[in-house]
């Protein structure tokens, strides 16, 4: 039996619990072979690697990624020597510089990097954040009045800028020089401005496109290096050593969601080391306001203990607390906005879980979500713009296709929404393109995510937009959907020494994915169904060994069922996560996907 792709199917299973294929992850035979003899490695983990594309001779910088190999020349991002040489004439005028970011951890994590470098430099940096409520994303005329009402006299925007046009038009209008750094889907023409920054511009060659707004800073920051050298501005000082704010372009890259491959990769896995070290003051103290432990740093401390704690702060409270967070090196200024973010994380969770259940009631109510239209996009009145992104990546992982989740005023009549798009479908282009159509106010993103604001009349119109505009990558995206197992291995096998030997991998992200093992016929004992819809239980071998597991948000569906009823002979694929309650040194088996292969 063969998946869609026709490749076999992987314990012929064509389609699971969750209506996917599964099959092992491809890998070319002579590369698997090359990182055997050239690395060392055992089979398994040398066809991990080839089956990441992960070429031979690319082998060791993939595992033990290093700065010197893989940082790219700054000049070839366009732009990146003007950018450079208008902050430097500026500081060295003394001129009044400011920042303005993007509210999430990206946009925080690129000021803070700016902030922490003019410090090294002593200067000072002012950071300014929209308000997501009351000025929505990105630059505006109104934000750019008020920064030169403060006496600014250069702007240097991060995470946003690419596509504000006309923005930045009125910022030159009023004799307000702007610098933008961004890594969003943007426009042919871009901004007139002093410079624009961005791996994504058209006619850029850097080859950096999958970095984050924070990797591109980063980038800035060894720019300026590099011209405070050539105007000799280092002389009889030390210039800023930017290694040690990896961290920061680790939380962008990672909170971003951005593909860990090449450089990206390797500001990620140092960032992570740096991170281990928890001396930025506001990580460690929004680490210990979550109640976890310092200790090496993980993706997952970045992606889901930090990140939306940050994130928080712009969703449903004041923009600029993450920014200040991450900027500041007073313990006891980063103890107060950790337990700030904290408390309003907590807020933001129930307001989440509200809408969730809203728009899930709706939308299967009406049988959207399997009418075989290309997008699910559902509306609400007074859902709270700062959650709908999360709603929208929930319900794309219960639906498995594109979903836009829009919260309406209905006073106002504007919606403002947010999308999460599936492999193979560019959500962010389709909405671009329903903004240049007129269809919406204002929008943009990137292929798997996007932003809008869109009059409520106009929500069937952007409906209609969206499902033809994206029709056309449904049949090949649905192909795409599949489970690729790297290891079939048996409860015996799923060890803490197999889960280190794989960690060799990490970080994990798009282009990278984390491993993904499957286990064959077992049976599910002690099921039982806990808050927010999980399932935890044991899954048993033939041999009697069994592993623990854990099944997230799926208590109501097909495979969560199964699980629940405690059947036997079913098969299973997910990943092997640490487990090291009450200092444990063991695994624990996070389902990914349930078949039942009298079903499959």
């Amino acid at each position: 039996m063969a998946d869609g792709s026709g490749t076999p199917a992987f314990l012929g299973v064509s389609r699971s619990l969750s209506g996917r294929a599964w099959r092992q992850r491809p890998a070319e035979a002579a590369v698997v072979r090359g990182h055997m003899q050239a690395l060392g490695l055992e089979e398994p983990l040398a066809r991990a690697l080839a089956s990441r594309g992960v070429r031979a001779d690319d082998g060791a910088d993939f595992l033990q990624p290093t700065l010197k190999a893989l940082f790219p020349d700054p000049s070839s991002f366009m732009d990146m020597d003007a950018a450079a040489e208008a902050i430097l004439d500026a500081l060295q005028a003394k001129a009044s510089i400011h920042v303005f970011a993007d509210y999430d951890v990206d946009g925080a994590s690129s000021a803070a990097l700016l902030v922490r470098w003019f410090r090294a430099m002593d200067a000072e940096l002012p950071i300014y954040v929209p308000d997501r409520l009351t000025e929505g994303y990105g630059p505006s005329a109104r934000a750019f009045d008020t920064l030169k009402a403060a006496g600014a006299e250069l702007v240097i925007t991060v995470d946003c800028g690419a596509a504000a046009n006309e923005a930045v038009a009125h910022a030159a209008s009023i004799g307000l020089k702007v610098v933008v750094i961004d890594h969003h889907m943007m426009r042919e023409h871009p901004p007139v401005c002093a410079a624009v920054v961005n791996p994504n511009r058209p006619g850029c060659n850097s080859g950096q496109g999958n970095l984050a707004a924070a990797g591109v800073v980063f980038v800035l920051l060894a720019a300026l290096n590099r011209e405070a050298r050539r105007r000799g501005v280092f002389e009889g000082r030390e210039q800023p050593d930017i290694r040690q704010w990896l961290d920061l372009a680790a939380m962008g890259a990672i909170c971003d969601v951005t593909g860990l491959t090449g450089f990206n990769r390797a500001l990620t896995s140092l960032g992570l080391r740096v991170m281990s070290e928890w001396s930025n003051p506001g990580l460690r103290a929004l680490l210990a306001a979550a109640g976890a432990e310092p200790g090496p740093a993980k993706s997952n401390h970045a992606g889901f203990i930090l990140g939306p704690r940050i994130n928080a702060g712009g969703r449903i409270g004041k923009s600029d607390l993450g920014a200040r967070l991450l900027s500041t090196d007073d313990p006891e200024e980063a103890r107060d906005l950790a337990q700030e973010l904290d408390a309003l994380n907590v807020a933001r969770r129930e307001v989440e879980r509200q809408v969730t259940e809203q728009a899930t009631r709706m939308v299967e109510a009406s049988g959207a979500h399997a009418d075989g239209s290309a997008v699910v996009v559902v509306e609400g009145d007074d859902w709270h713009p700062g959650v709908v992104g999360i709603v929208a990546g929930r319900l794309r992982e219960r639906w498995r296709k594109p979903v836009v989740v829009i919260g309406v005023d209905a006073i106002n009549g504007v919606g403002k929404g947010s999308g999460r798009s599936q492999p193979g479908m560019n959500l962010g282009r389709a909405v671009q393109a329903a903004w240049e159509a007129g269809v919406l106010m204002a929008g943009g993103g990137h292929t798997m995510a996007a932003g809008l604001t869109v009059r409520v009349a106009d929500i069937q119109r952007l409906r209609d937009f969206l499902n033809d505009r994206m029709a056309g990558e449904q049949a090949a995206a649905e192909a795409l959907d599949l489970v690729e197992v790297d290891a079939l291995i048996d409860p015996s096998a799923a060890t803490r020494d197999l889960f280190e030997q794989f960690e060799q991998l990490a970080p994990y992200g798009p282009a990278n994915p984390e491993p993904l093992f499957a286990l064959e016929r077992v049976s599910v004992r002690d099921a039982v169904a806990m808050t927010g819809g999980h399932v935890r239980c044991r899954l048993v071998g033939a041999d009697g060994a069994s592993v623990k597991a854990i099944a997230w948000r799926c208590a109501d569906l097909p495979a969560g069922q199964s699980l629940l009823a405690g059947q036997g002979g079913l098969s299973m694929v997910g990943r092997l996560k640490a487990d090291d309650w009450n200092g444990r040194r063991g695994v624990q088996f996070e389902i990914e996907d349930v078949a039942d292969p009298r079903m499959a």
